[in-house]
């Protein structure tokens, strides 16, 4: 990059047109930048100045980057941008679809992705006026008619690797799914014309009505009782995408009627355990999702999963674990505290549940192996341990509440223990 003296607005149109630009396609790539973002911008680069690269690219990062999440999307950006001059070809190539069974660094790699979708949203009428000119380039055109259709490949798609829009369609998917769940069995009855079981009380007390003239026998069968789901979800950092998706899909089961569910209750956890069930009962998703993040403090930061599990047994397990709930454990499990404390606990929610199914994304690659301390001592605990990085598998979670036989890859992941 050429050298640049500190810059006057009016006197430099051309790189106040090009910043404006470059948020725009960072707007386009999923970070919250406004004009009065892009205002500060422009006077920190005319105020600071610069004569390398990244003096500029860290002026600019201290305006439009304001979590951690972010940074790997500006710095692609910022390559594609303002860097490389071939950029719109490094695009076309990031908008192809991944090869199955490479790979990659997932952070780089969705980055890349969501970099090259804003880019190529009107990509050449923000090419930088003083980047080189790519020249005249060869139309690439994908015949795409072959491939599986969007929904079906978004079905398939690791959260971590999807783009802004797909992110947009996925959580839409989401919305429509269900969670339904069987009734269990109750030893209370409610009358019924076609019951198989003789009501002997109530028949009893029609024949004392007449006089003790039983004229008919009364029926019952028997009534059913739902239970309750409780979902303990890892909003740790590196369990930051997958915990928001799984939670739109919370939402949704919150919110659905006729899934059987007596009452869904959702807890957040990092450093420290947060109850957020009010907050998915609220119909508007995005108002529900934006209330339980600013309730729950901990937020991409580290995990204590037994500090956090020791909390959810001592204060709320006797107020929501009754009628036989089925506990939903999502994290990746790997703990950063006492390991032996965390099997105490496990163990503990395990006998507190009717099923306890642990959800981690991890279970996507295929040479997963337990050999975290955290994950070791936690699987003997769990009735089912399954992927949940992607819709289908959050599809296939009704199959293991439904099947008490279905226990995902634990026996195969305990043999290897």
């Amino acid at each position: 990059m050429p050298e640049y003296a500190p810059l006057d607005l009016p006197e430099n149109p051309k790189l106040s047109h090009n910043i404006t630009h470059f948020a725009r396609a960072l707007r386009r790539a999923g970070l919250p930048i406004g004009p009065g973002r892009v205002i500060e911008a422009i006077r920190a680069v005319e105020a600071a100045g610069f004569t390398e690269r990244w003096d500029f690219f860290w002026t600019l990062h201290a305006c439009f980057v304001n979590r951690p999440e972010h940074r790997a999307v500006f710095a692609q950006v910022f390559r594609l941008y303002w860097r490389d001059p071939r950029y719109l070809e490094h695009m076309m190539a990031m908008m192809l679809p991944a090869i199955h069974g490479v790979q990659e660094d997932r952070t780089a790699q969705s980055a890349e992705k969501r970099a090259a979708e804003a880019l190529l949203d009107g990509a050449q009428a923000d090419l930088p006026e003083f980047a080189d000119s790519p020249g005249e380039e060869t139309l690439i055109e994908v015949d795409a008619s072959a491939t599986m259709s969007g929904e079906e490949r978004l079905r398939t798609l690791d959260f971590e690797q999807m783009s802004t829009t797909e992110i947009a369609e996925a959580k839409r998917m989401l919305a429509r799914l269900s969670l339904p769940v069987k009734p269990l069995a109750s030893r209370r009855g409610q009358p019924s014309h076609t019951g198989g079981q003789v009501d002997a009380r109530r028949t009893l007390r029609q024949a004392m009505r007449r006089g003790g003239e039983m004229r008919r026998i009364a029926l019952k069968k028997p009534r059913p009782r739902w239970p309750n789901l409780v979902v303990l979800c890892d909003i740790s950092g590196s369990m930051s995408q997958y915990s928001r998706m799984v939670l739109h899909f919370l939402h949704a089961v919150s919110n659905t009627q006729g899934q059987g569910w007596a009452r869904v209750h959702a807890f957040t956890f990092g450093t420290r355990l947060t109850n957020i069930t009010r907050h998915l009962a609220t119909r508007d998703v995005d108002a529900a999702l934006a209330a339980a993040g600013s309730h729950a403090q901990d937020w991409e930061g580290g995990t204590r999963i037994g500090e956090c599990l020791h909390a959810f047994n001592r204060d709320w397990s006797r107020r929501v674990m009754g009628q036989g709930a089925v506990v939903l454990l999502i994290t990746d499990g790997l703990d950063r505290g006492d390991v032996d404390g965390l099997g105490r606990e496990m163990e503990r929610l395990h006998l507190s549940a009717r099923r306890l199914i642990w959800l981690n994304p991890l279970l996507r690659w295929e040479g997963f192996a337990p050999k975290a301390r955290g994950v070791a001592a936690m699987m003997p605990h769990v009735d089912a341990f399954r992927a949940g990085h992607s819709i289908a598998t959050l599809e296939e979670l009704a199959r293991a509440i439904s099947d008490p036989g279905d226990d995902g890859e634990k026996a195969r992941l305990l043999a290897a223990l």
